[in-house]
């Protein structure tokens, strides 16, 4: 099993472990329900090395990548990160990703840490298979620490350890700078729904980096946050998560992100795909569900409709915030678009679940 270079401080703070696509990565410390609230009240710092890292440069950089995601690259301005996604010709996900422009010709991709090798083997293989030739994909995962600062005081947090600008750092954005003497790229992103900033480093300088800020966050309410409190920070906030939402069977558009899916911008990998099945009519929406009594929705349950499987939760939990039953589910168009009563089969039940604006918390 791989392993992140904060593996012991894990060990020491007494995390539960677990096997998360082959890295040994903690799940829980003091419980999830605890690290879920102060991530929304106060903060949390979350290890986030086992992401991947793909440099992308050379005069082609752009080129190459306009024509390999599904986002629009032309707007983008040095220290801008955008949402983006890789796609197959048939229009299903490779990945979904963060891209940050350094310069016009040097790029680095942030990937989900179980499709790195995919991705980077998917990248060079297309680079092989078309003319971008003055071009280098070089695969840092190995080279970088990534913690997440996240929740309503992470700006107060980081100030204490760098004289860097954070108000200059908007939504989005980043810059390079120095927190507690260690080079660090300070971007303002998450995937939490709070204020917040990704931060990446060189992997021998993690532990010290999470150290410094556990130290100074302290007296602010700052805890050590695991992939549980994770999953249901996003859940709430309807972010997509890859192998659930998103998958080699499903198209951004079908997922509610046909925002970054710029079918205008000129030709890109899964461009036909998606534009043929957009002028078909999409067969299939992602819509949100709340259970109106007990019960937890997991993925995989049937969503159903006067008795009829119309579709299936992709991710579901027990929001902490709402204290009730929370589900993403892919259902026929129909059905999305009508006012039917939809159930979803938890064990040997049917639990009424009620449409629902998102994001499920504000």
């Amino acid at each position: 099993m791989k392993i992140t270079p904060l593996n012991q401080i894990h060990r020491q703070l007494g995390a539960r472990m677990v096997d998360f696509g082959g890295w040994d990565m903690p799940v829980q410390y003091s419980g999830v329900i605890a690290e879920h609230m102060a991530v929304r009240t106060t903060a949390g710092l979350f290890d986030v090395s086992h992401m991947g890292e793909i440099e992308v440069s050379g005069a082609q950089a752009f080129e190459f990548l306009q024509y390999a995601t599904t986002n629009d690259l032309a707007n983008l301005t040095d220290g801008q990160v955008q949402y983006t996604a890789l796609c197959y010709e048939t229009g299903g996900v490779v990945d979904d990703l963060t891209l940050y422009r350094f310069a016009a010709d040097r790029y680095l991709l942030c990937v989900n840490a179980s499709n790195s090798d995919k991705d980077f083997a998917w990248l060079q293989d297309l680079q092989k298979n078309t003319d971008f030739s003055d071009l280098a994909l070089i695969n840092r995962s190995d080279e970088y620490a990534q913690l997440a600062l996240q929740g309503p005081v992470a700006a107060n947090i980081l100030a204490k350890l760098t004289s860097t600008d954070l108000s200059a750092i908007k939504f989005y954005r980043f810059k390079e700078g120095m927190v507690a003497g260690i080079e660090t790229i300070i971007s303002r992103t998450g995937y939490t729904g709070e204020d917040g900033f990704e931060l990446y480093c060189a992997a021998a300088d993690g532990a010290a980096l999470w150290q410094e800020l556990m130290k100074v966050g302290e007296s602010l309410g700052l805890l050590p946050i695991g992939l549980g409190a994770r999953d249901t920070l996003r859940l709430e906030k309807a972010y997509a998560l890859y192998g659930h939402e998103i998958t080699a069977e499903i198209m951004p558009i079908e997922a509610r992100l046909a925002w970054i899916t710029k079918l205008k911008k000129g030709n890109f990998v899964g461009r036909d795909a998606m534009l043929k099945a957009k002028q078909a009519g999409l067969s299939r929406k992602l819509i949100a569900l709340t259970l109106t009594t007990s019960g937890v929705p997991r993925d995989g349950y049937p969503v159903l409709s006067g008795g009829r499987q119309v579709g299936y939760v992709t991710s579901g939990t027990m929001s902490p915030s709402l204290r009730k039953g929370i589900a993403l589910a892919l259902v026929e168009t129909t059905v999305a678009e009508s006012d039917e009563p939809l159930q979803i089969g938890i064990r040997k039940r049917q639990v009424l679940a009620e449409r629902t604006a998102l994001p499920f918390v504000k």
